[in-house]
């Protein structure tokens, strides 16, 4: 089998796909687009999105040539599909046709925006065409395409967060030290996520706006399989709850870690027993050794009120080590920092910051690890990502625009048409969606084709540094709130929608 995971190909969709060849009308070409139909959580201060891991699901998932024996084993398996155990449709002629006319390869062009692009509520950000015969598995490989919901949504929320954290930087870190910003949240995702593959593609996607990361997986895949072997990401020797207990005392394991790696930067867990009591008595018992080891010591709340231990961990450390008043008016620890990995979200990391500011410290003094809340609290609903339909040309060679309008749900409604996405220079570059007709002659589609009834020859995806930069850019020069959609497709729209509610149940043609 040509399928991930032992799987054959046909059977990399929801089972109601497979029924769809036989349902649609007989048409030359249709084309579908996804968008995402809302910003991160709904929220109406900040409607940037970051839309990432396209270039993955493309080369593992589409970019597959199938074959006979695919179409036979998912014969097999849908001959018992159906209600009742009987044979379930599925589009078996199409298939058998394109793998030998095709090579195997899915019989569909894709084209898609840059990865790292910044867009907003409702751009399309890709889209799929399919032709003549092969016309009714337009939506075929939807269920596979829209995967890429999952990096987008940890790229956003992991941008989300430096923001949020390169707000406390100005106000309270000197310039020569803004280089520290990169690596104040750290992902402690790997044992949240419920595959391998999984923390791969969302721990990836926060390494576009951070360095720091314990998922192994995805540093080492960003940097030898996106990154042309350039490394992306660092962590730090650091302690575990199993590492302090099997000492006789705290005491003797701290010094364990300060010996072995204290001339570096290392991270120790202080919670073991009790956290107030290890600040109070087993810091300032280590304190000369790690001075004379010279390193830096970053301390480790794991359990309590998620504010008061990183302040309890900031005043201790200010009374053993000592701090400095920057220009800014803020201490700055001499040679410690406190993390906190616990339960960490991206409200309560606000809250963190507030608070060390408020007390005093400047934000370099703290980082934040992030695990189940990067990496597993979020779903396709987090930004709701949906393909839908948007054109059709029948048979006879008329073309109709459609869209989705529940009348119950005006969150849902589509785009109608052929898009191209344009750079718009009256807000700083936003790309904004209009129909490809109707798109400014001189402004370049943003929406590139990245599959072709297969791989395309000489196709370069850009490196994981050039995707980083267009989204420090973008983030950077991008309005929060933008007008994504031109004023002449939502004009189309209303048009469409108001055909729609004269024709739909009142019959008749379509203008």
């Amino acid at each position: 089998m040509s399928g991930p995971f032992g799987l054959p190909m046909p059977l990399l969709t929801d089972s109601y796909k497979a029924s769809h060849f036989a349902l649609y009308p007989d048409a030359q070409r249709a084309v579908a687009y996804a968008e995402f139909r809302h910003s991160y959580e709904k929220d109406a201060d900040d409607e940037r999105i970051v839309f990432y891991g396209i270039r993955y699901v493309i080369e593992h998932y589409v970019c597959r040539q199938w074959t006979v024996r695919d179409v036979e084993i998912a014969e097999a398996f849908f001959s018992t599909h159906n209600a009742g155990f009987t044979a379930f449709p599925f589009p078996k002629t199409l298939f058998l046709k394109f793998i030998a006319e095709n090579n195997g390869y899915f019989p569909v062009r894709i084209e898609a925006l840059p990865e790292g692009s910044v867009v907003y509520p409702h751009t399309p950000v890709l889209q799929i065409v399919a032709e003549n015969e092969y016309s009714p598995l337009v939506t075929y490989l939807e269920t596979v395409l829209l995967m890429s919901w999952y990096p987008s949504t940890v790229a956003t929320l992991a941008r989300r967060a430096h923001t949020a954290i390169a707000q406390a930087y100005d106000k309270s870190v000197d310039s020569d030290m803004m280089w520290t910003l990169n690596s104040r949240m750290h992902d402690f995702g790997f044992r949240a996520c419920t595959c391998v593959e999984q923390s791969m593609l969302g721990g990836a996607a926060h390494l576009l706006s951070f360095e720091g990361t314990d998922t192994l997986s995805a540093a080492f895949f960003v940097q030898h399989q996106l990154n042309a072997g350039r490394p992306v990401a660092t962590s730090i020797p650091a302690t575990e709850h199993s590492v302090m207990t099997a000492f006789a005392s705290e005491r003797q394991a701290m010094e364990k870690l300060l010996r072995t790696f204290g001339d570096g930067v290392v991270a120790c867990v202080m919670d073991s027993y009790d956290y107030a009591r290890a600040l109070a008595e087993v810091l300032p018992a280590v304190e000369q050794l790690k001075l004379d080891r010279g390193g830096f010591l970053v301390i480790r709340p794991d359990s309590g009120d998620l504010v008061e231990v990183v302040l309890q961990g900031l005043r201790a450390a200010d009374s053993v080590f000592g701090s400095d008043i920057n220009s800014k008016g803020y201490r700055v620890l001499r040679g410690a920092s406190v993390i906190q990995g616990d339960g960490v979200t991206p409200a309560t990391l606000q809250q963190i910051y507030d608070a060390t500011l408020a007390a005093g410290y400047a934000a370099q003094n703290v980082a934040i690890g992030m695990g189940g809340a990067l990496l597993q609290k979020l779903n396709r609903d987090t930004m709701s990502m949906a393909i839908k339909l948007s054109s059709i040309t029948y048979s006879d060679g008329s073309t109709r625009d459609i869209m989705k309008f529940p009348r119950a749900g005006s969150s849902k409604v589509s785009l109608p048409g052929e898009f191209a996405v344009c750079a718009d220079p009256e807000q700083a570059g936003v790309p904004v969606a209009f129909r490809t007709k109707d798109a400014p002659p001189a402004s370049e589609n943003q929406l590139k084709v990245v599959y072709d009834h297969g791989p395309i020859a000489g196709l370069t995806w850009d490196c994981f540094d050039n995707v980083r930069r267009r989204l420090n850019d973008q983030w950077s020069r991008f309005p929060r709130h933008a007008n994504a959609v031109s004023s002449s497709l939502l004009a189309h729209q209303q048009a469409v929608h108001k055909a729609q509610a004269k024709h739909v149940y009142e019959g008749g043609a379509f203008s």
